[in-house]
């Protein structure tokens, strides 16, 4: 634990001002039309968010969620120590400020103690309600009407009773997670996943949500389950063209033993899903894609859990396709070799080194 704590305290000096500030899309989709690159580049600063030393012992933070609403960054995470999961909120105004932005564990909010974990944040229109999506043994969520106000996350409901069948039929000895749920104008539709090769979709119609969810289906399967491991999150991209409409990221372990993220698109949030970036020579994200920030040593190998900043926010997960940015979890490998739940990871900013070419 000191050493985890040793590291975070070097977050300060490993940022450089020229990596914080944000990119706008200074070329806007002409004729409504966009196409997404096939092949990807990212340039990352240094760990900018991670534990702190106020008595908690946490040993990493992980997961993020991340929107940027009324001129403000709004972060909820994952805490991580040997004895388990919560959640943690936190808000700033720029980048820079993140290393040292308060953090409002949500344990102490009526969403209360015990295991939460890999949270997605969202503005649900229809109900004037912020979302918080999370996984504690089952698909949970939790309702605010103020985002700012971290104490105001009621206690958690699920969208199931239980696990569901198809997911315990396939599940084997791993685990159900990451729930992620985004919105067309029709249905709401709930994605997660088993560490088993299996994504899984459920849906209910808009005016049901939360309630009424289907019993899932797959999405996608891989008998290499290290291929399509977690983590997924599906957007919606702003003037894209038809057949690229959404996006599909899903994290991955490669033959590195590193993590690493795959991407597809579609028309339709139901799919098909169709490969745009999706193998390790030619990734979405990963470590022979990404490039540290000048003066920033490359303090990981990992590309992990993490989301696209939002600065649409409502249901639909909409994003722009240009300038990009990927708030995501890495970790330095000489840790490696402690327990998961001890793992110290911190989060850091990927920003896409991609001249927009909308046409």
């Amino acid at each position: 634990m000191k050493a985890s704590i040793a590291l975070f305290a070097l977050l300060p000096s490993a940022i450089t001002a020229r990596s914080l500030h944000r990119r706008s899309c200074t070329s806007p989709p002409k004729n409504n039309t966009c196409v997404l690159p096939s092949t990807w580049s990212w340039t990352s600063t240094g760990p900018l968010i991670g534990p702190k030393d106020d008595g908690r012992n946490l040993a990493g933070i992980k997961d993020p969620s991340v929107i940027f609403y009324d001129g403000v960054y709004h972060v909820f995470a994952s805490t991580a120590k040997e004895e388990g999961y919560n959640l943690v909120y936190m808000n700033f105004t720029s980048w820079e400020e993140a290393p040292n932005a308060e953090f409002f564990y949500l344990d102490q909010a009526p969403l209360g103690p015990g295991y939460r974990a890999a949270p997605q944040v969202f503005w649900f229109e229809p109900h004037k309600l912020w979302y918080l999506v999370y996984q504690n043994d089952n698909a949970a969520y939790s309702t605010n009407p103020d985002i700012s106000n971290p104490a105001g996350w009621t206690a958690p409901k699920t969208f199931y009773p239980e696990m569901p069948q198809i997911i315990k039929d396939h599940i084997g000895p791993y685990y159900w997670v990451d729930m992620w749920v985004i919105c067309d104008e029709k249905l709401c539709h709930l994605f997660s996943s088993d560490d088993n090769g299996q994504l899984y979709r459920s849906e209910t119609n808009i005016e049901d949500f939360p309630e009424g969810m289907s019993e899932p289906v797959i999405v996608m399967s891989d008998p290499d389950r290290w291929r399509l491991f977690e983590a997924s999150c599906i957007y919606r991209v702003k003037g894209a063209r038809e057949d690229q409409k959404y996006l599909l990221l899903v994290e991955a372990i490669g033959t590195d033993e590193q993590r690493w993220f795959r991407s597809w698109t579609s028309s339709k949030i139901e799919g098909p899903w169709t490969p745009l970036a999706h193998e390790e020579d030619n990734a979405w994200a990963r470590s022979n894609n990404v490039v540290f920030e000048e003066g920033v040593d490359a303090w990981t190998k990992s590309i992990s859990h993490g989301e696209i900043v939002r600065t649409h926010v409502d249901q639909t997960l909409t994003i722009e396709p240009c300038g990009i940015e990927f708030l995501y979890q890495g970790m330095d490998p000489s840790f490696s070799h402690l327990p998961y739940n001890a793992l110290p990871w911190r989060l850091a900013l990927i920003r896409h080194n991609w001249e927009c070419t909308c046409s």
